[in-house]
């Protein structure tokens, strides 16, 4: 494909275009991981297990973040994550706001919401420890209303940070995914060819899975 000089950014030649695959969805974490803020030593909560919220962990942890929680259903992904530098994994149908703030003694500093879902945007508006950030960045569907406390967010002063897409961010994430410092081969559970992608995207994922990759 042919494309405009000054929107292309250059990956190495002897690259794995699979890991070039994730700069797309790299660019929006770093964009969020700006908002976040993250200190050295700071306590951060993911909520999403995801190719995103995986992404997030090792961002994270990068960062210099001290604690790393991430929050996800499936036991597989939650493996994952620890593996990746997560500190604790826990499941949401056990585990959840009692247990961060807990680990955290008294809430995380950072909260990022990677899954777009209405319980995991209630549950980590009130993980955030007083003081603390949220980050908004899971996608809920257009017109969603999920009912807050807006005392608790005022006695709490928790900030709420919204982080939407990757302005200005791509050339940092293809500069990442060059320089190796990240874990992509456990994020990609699957590769298909191209006649499968409508049985792919037309059904839910299946258990384990986290990326499939498309290769023409």
């Amino acid at each position: 494909m042919a494309v405009p000089h000054a929107q292309a950014f250059i990956l190495p030649a002897d690259l794995d275009p699979v890991h070039g695959a994730f700069s797309e969805p790299l660019a929006c974490c770093i964009h969020a991981i700006d908002k976040a803020r993250i200190r050295p030593g700071d306590s951060v909560a993911i909520l999403g297990g995801g190719v995103i919220g995986l992404l997030m962990v090792q961002l994270a942890r990068l960062a210099g973040a001290g604690e790393i929680i991430l929050i996800t259903r499936q036991q597989s992904r939650r493996q994952t994550a620890l593996r990746l530098g997560a500190t604790h994994a826990f499941d949401p149908a056990s585990e959840t706001i009692a247990s961060v703030r807990e680990v955290t003694k008294g809430g995380a500093d950072v909260v990022i919401e990677c899954a777009g879902v209405s319980d995991t945007l209630q549950s980590g508006l009130r993980m955030a420890r007083r003081g603390g950030s949220f980050v908004l960045f899971g996608v809920t569907p257009a017109g969603v209303e999920v009912p807050v406390l807006p005392f608790d967010l005022l006695v709490n002063e928790v900030d709420i940070r919204p982080a939407y897409l990757n302005p200005f961010t791509h050339s940092r994430a293809a500069a990442m995914v060059a320089s190796g410092v990240l874990e992509l081969d456990a994020l990609v559970t699957k590769t298909i060819g191209l006649e499968e992608v409508a049985d792919v995207v037309g059904n839910a994922p299946l258990p384990g899975e986290i990326k499939v990759i498309v290769r023409p």
